[in-house]
C-alpha cells in the first residue's frame, strides 16, 4: 500500500488503464464532456495491439490491420481528427490454401471453380454466404455452434473442406465450441464490404495505424488528457463502496472512476489483493476469469520480392502451422517500405503451446520449410529481415450463449468499469469495435460522474457570482 502522505499525482475524474484504441476512444469521449482524464499505458507507446515498428522509413503494425467499408467508427474518427484524406480504398484478392494448392476466392466465379468440392457443393458454398446474410439478428443463432449452423446452411462436405480447417486452425481445441454468432459476424461483415461484382474492398490509412494514433494522441493532449506511457498499473485501490484510484509505477493516481481496457484476466490481477474487500469483488473475479482467450504469434517477413498476388490467404491445411498468410504489400504499396514486400504469418494458440514459447530465431527456422511448401519458388534469401510478435490475449473464445459469461461494463463496484475485446460481442475483435466500445464506456462514465464536493462548491460559487453580475 502506498501511504496517502506521499507526493502523488493530482486527482482526476477518470483514470484509464490501457492506451489502446479502447482507452483512447474513451478518453476522447470523456474529455469532450469536460471530464479530466489520465491514461496509463505500460508500453513505451500507445496503440496496444495496433502498436507499430519500423520497416524501412515507415511504421507498420506488429499485427496486421485493415478496415472494412462498414467500419464506421474508424472512418468517423479519421474525420474528427481531420485525416480522412489519408484513407485509401483497395480492391483485394483472397484465396484458400488446400491440399498443397492455392485457390482464388475473390469473386463468385472463383467459388464455382473451387475444384476440391463437387459442383453441387460449390453451389452450396456460394449460396451459403447469401443465406447467412439473410439472418437479421444474432440472437437467432445464439444457441448454436458454428458447426451446427454451417452444416445446416451448406452441408457436411462444405463444412469439412472449407470451415472445419479454418475453425480448428484459429481456435484449436475450442473449434467445436465456437458459437454460430462469431461465424455469422465474419460472413456478414465481409459480405458488406464487397462491390457489386463481388470483389472485396478494404481500407488502409497512409502511414498505417501510427498516423492515426499520432493524430489521436495530439488531439487528446490538446484537450487536456494526460497520457503516461511506460506506466504499468499495479492495482486498483478500493475503499468502502467504491474505487479511489490506481497504484502504478510507485505512485497513486486518485480518481472517482477507473476504466480498465485490458483482457478480463489481466484486469482481475489488479483486484486480486487483500485490500480489495468489496463484497462484489469475489463474483467479479470469477466472471472476469471465466472468459477463455487464445494468444497469437505473428511472424512478419520483409522480403525482397513478393510471394504471390493474394492479399489474404486462408490456410485449410492442418499441417501448416499458421491459419493465415497476409501479404500486406498486396494491400499497401511496397514502395512505401523501401521496396520491401511485407508478409504476416499468423497463428492463434494457447500460450503454453510450443510455437508460442519458441525464440524468434526458432520460430523463423521452424516456419521456413512450411513457407517453401506453400510457395515452391520461395528461398530464405528472399528474407531481408524478420520479426516475431506475441500477444498473450489476442482472441476471446466466443461460445454459444456467450452473453451469459460476457463481463458487463459496470462491475458492481462503484466507479469501476471494464471495456475490451471480450465485450464487443456479437462482433469480433477489431479496432473499429475497440473505438465503439471505448466511446460507449466513456459516455456511460460521464453520465455516472458526480462532481466532488469541492467542485460542487466551486461551481455553485461561480453560478452565484454570475447571477450577481447579471442582476
Amino acid at each position: 500500500m502506498i501511504p496517502d502522505s506521499e507526493v502523488q499525482p493530482a486527482p482526476v475524474d477518470v483514470v484509464i488503464v490501457g492506451g489502446g484504441f479502447t482507452g483512447l476512444a474513451a478518453a476522447l469521449e470523456l474529455a469532450g464532456q469536460g471530464r479530466s482524464v489520465r491514461v496509463l499505458e505500460q508500453d513505451p507507446t500507445v496503440g496496444g495491439l495496433a502498436a507499430s515498428f519500423d520497416v524501412g522509413n515507415q511504421r507498420l503494425e506488429r499485427f496486421y490491420h485493415h478496415w472494412f467499408s462498414s467500419d464506421n467508427e474508424m472512418i468517423a474518427l479519421c474525420e474528427t481528427l481531420g485525416i480522412s484524406h489519408l484513407l485509401e480504398a483497395h480492391e483485394t484478392r483472397t484465396g484458400l490454401f488446400y491440399a498443397n494448392s492455392v485457390y482464388r476466392l475473390s469473386a463468385p466465379l472463383d467459388v464455382l471453380r473451387f475444384a476440391p468440392l463437387a459442383l453441387k457443393d460449390r453451389v452450396r458454398l456460394g449460396i451459403l454466404a447469401l443465406r447467412a446474410r439473410q439472418v437479421k439478428h444474432w440472437r437467432e443463432l445464439e444457441s448454436l455452434t458454428a458447426e451446427e449452423w454451417l452444416v445446416s446452411l451448406g452441408g457436411r462436405r462444405v463444412y469439412e473442406v472449407v470451415w472445419r480447417p479454418l475453425l480448428e486452425g484459429k481456435f484449436g481445441k475450442y473449434a467445436d465450441q465456437v458459437g454460430a454468432t462469431w461465424m455469422w459476424t465474419k460472413l456478414h461483415l465481409r459480405g458488406g464490404s464487397r462491390t457489386r461484382s463481388g470483389r472485396e474492398t478494404l481500407y488502409y490509412i497512409k502511414g498505417g495505424c501510427q498516423a492515426l494514433l499520432t493524430a489521436l494522441r495530439n488531439h487528446l493532449e490538446a484537450m487536456g488528457v494526460e497520457i503516461r506511457t511506460g506506466t504499468p498499473a499495479d492495482r486498483v485501490r478500493i475503499e468502502g463502496p467504491g474505487v479511489t484510484g490506481v497504484e502504478a509505477n510507485g505512485e497513486f493516481h486518485p480518481a472517482q472512476h477507473v476504466l480498465i481496457t485490458t483482457a478480463p484476466q489481466l484486469a482481475s490481477r489488479l483486484l486480486d489483493h487483500a485490500s480489495a474487500d468489496h463484497p462484489a469483488v469475489p463474483e467479479l473475479l470469477r466472471r472476469w476469469r471465466g472468459v477463455e482467450y487464445l494468444g497469437n504469434v505473428c511472424l512478419v517477413l520483409e522480403n525482397n520480392r513478393k510471394l504471390s498476388d493474394t492479399y489474404w490467404l486462408n490456410v485449410n491445411d492442418p499441417d501448416f502451422p499458421y491459419v493465415g498468410v497476409i501479404e500486406h504489400t498486396n494491400l499497401d504499396s511496397p514502395e512505401r517500405y523501401e521496396g520491401r514486400h511485407v508478409v504476416y504469418l499468423s497463428k492463434y494458440l494457447p500460450t503454453d503451446a510450443p510455437l508460442y514459447r519458441m525464440s524468434d530465431e526458432e520460430v523463423f527456422e521452424y516456419s521456413l520449410p512450411h513457407i517453401q511448401r506453400m510457395f515452391p519458388d520461395f528461398d530464405r534469401g528472399w528474407v531481408e529481415r524478420y520479426h516475431v510478435w506475441h500477444a498473450e490475449y489476442a482472441q476471446p473464445v466466443i461460445t454459444p450463449h456467450y452473453t451469459r459469461v460476457m463481463p458487463p461494463v459496470e462491475s458492481g463496484v462503484r466507479g469501476l468499469y471494464l471495456s475490451g475485446m471480450a465485450q464487443v460481442f456479437p462482433e469480433d475483435r477489431g479496432t473499429n469495435y475497440a473505438v465503439r466500445g471505448g466511446r460507449r464506456a466513456g459516455r456511460l462514465i460521464a453520465d455516472r460522474h458526480v462532481p466532488q464536493e469541492s467542485e460542487r462548491v466551486s461551481q455553485e460559487s461561480e453560478r452565484v457570482s454570475q447571477g450577481s453580475e447579471h442582476a
